[in-house]
């Protein structure tokens, strides 16, 4: 059995997954918490994380991934990482990795600081070394990077991944798992200027429990013109099955710029491509997941936006399933990690009830692999 976790951030990301055979991956780590408020009911993403760690008996990820370098998915990464290319950010109470995982942005942007800064220097310390390290994207900037530490792209091809493969640290028949990139492509980062958005990682899981497939697409903050064009690349590769999903990361906290350009009144009309890929790639009784603030009842001018949230909530409902809100689960008051068990059943949700003593789990329905 394989376990997803999505964690209350308020407007931010940290996912974990959890494999049967002992592997565990951390998607982005934003740790948000105000600790000098009592009443944020925001997690102490540090402390839950290292709780989880030391059940489980390890001090490291196998893979942490950082989809981009925007403060909501790295915040206070360097001070619970043991990272590797300097000794202040060392120590026996940090948390190792064994692989970062970072789009080709992350390596060739300049003029960052703070922890985006620390995070980037880290990736190319791991490149530069050659080992420890994957990125996504193989843009002309990167090939520019890298002659300026006299290597060539064909020296850390190994280490390289673009979109339209399969990541190669993973196989469904050692991992039960495997993991397809659809972006960042390599086209949109040969400029000067990288939008981290745009340039952002998104794949989708297969978990392959013993015939059943679960999907998973993780979304990072990627809009609606990254995803027309994600769209646009698989249908004409007749690569349909790479975008169905049983669970979904909606992007970008639920930003109506994820679906269209317009907010719209009550709902958010999205994009063809981008119903395309709700509407008709979505599987019975799929969940929409937003790592947000709970949705408020009102417009406001930042994410998540109310019309956003009707148009998940009504494909949801189309699909005989879910639309769950991090910050909302299982409740605005008290909100707990999100907890999705994958089997041969499918994806069960577990539900926290009051004090957590009792669990209601809704099931998926199975899926022939």
């Amino acid at each position: 059995m394989h376990t997803v976790t999505f964690y209350p951030l308020g407007n931010a990301d940290c996912v974990k997954i959890d494999l049967a055979k002992g592997r565990s991956l951390l998607f982005d780590y934003a740790n948000t918490r105000d600790p000098s408020d009592k009443a944020d009911p925001r997690i102490d993403l540090a402390a839950q994380l290292k709780t989880e760690l030391s059940k489980a008996d390890r001090r490291h990820f196998d893979v942490v991934a950082f989809t981009h370098l925007d403060d909501d998915h790295i915040k206070g990464a360097p001070d619970f990482f043991h990272l590797e290319h300097a000794l202040k950010y060392q120590g026996s109470r940090r948390i190792k990795i064994k692989e970062l995982w970072v789009p080709a942005a992350a390596i060739t942007e300049t003029g960052l600081t703070g922890d985006k800064g620390i995070i980037q220097r880290e990736a190319r310390n791991r490149l530069s070394k050659g080992k420890g390290i994957r990125v996504f994207s193989r843009p002309a900037l990167l090939e520019k990077w890298l002659r300026t530490q006299k290597l060539t792209v064909d020296s850390r091809r190994h280490l390289i991944t673009d979109a339209g493969q399969i990541i190669p640290s993973f196989t469904r028949a050692n991992h039960g798992v495997e993991f397809f990139v659809h972006s960042p492509f390599a086209m949109r980062s040969e400029g000067q200027i990288v939008d981290r958005n745009r340039d952002a990682l998104v794949v989708q899981a297969i978990f392959d429990c013993y015939g059943t497939e679960t999907k998973l697409i993780l979304a990072s903050d990627v809009d609606h013109e990254a995803i027309d064009d994600i769209v646009r690349v698989t249908q004409r590769n007749n690569n349909h099955k790479r975008l169905e999903w049983d669970l979904f990361k909606i992007p970008h906290h639920c930003s109506y710029l994820s679906l269209g350009p317009e907010k719209g009144r009550l709902k958010t009309n999205p994009t063809l491509f981008v119903n395309w890929l709700f509407e008709t790639q979505g599987r019975e009784r799929g969940r929409l997941i937003s790592t947000s603030e709970p949705i408020p009842k009102q417009d406001t001018d930042q994410p998540p936006h109310l019309q956003a949230a009707n148009y998940y909530r009504q494909t949801a409902t189309n699909k005989a399933g879910e639309f769950l809100v991090t910050m909302g689960h299982p409740q605005r008051c008290a909100p707990k990690p999100l907890v999705v068990q994958i089997s041969e059943s499918g994806a069960t949700v577990h539900k926290i009830i009051g004090s957590g003593a009792t669990d209601l789990v809704t099931h998926a329905s199975p899926r022939a692999g």
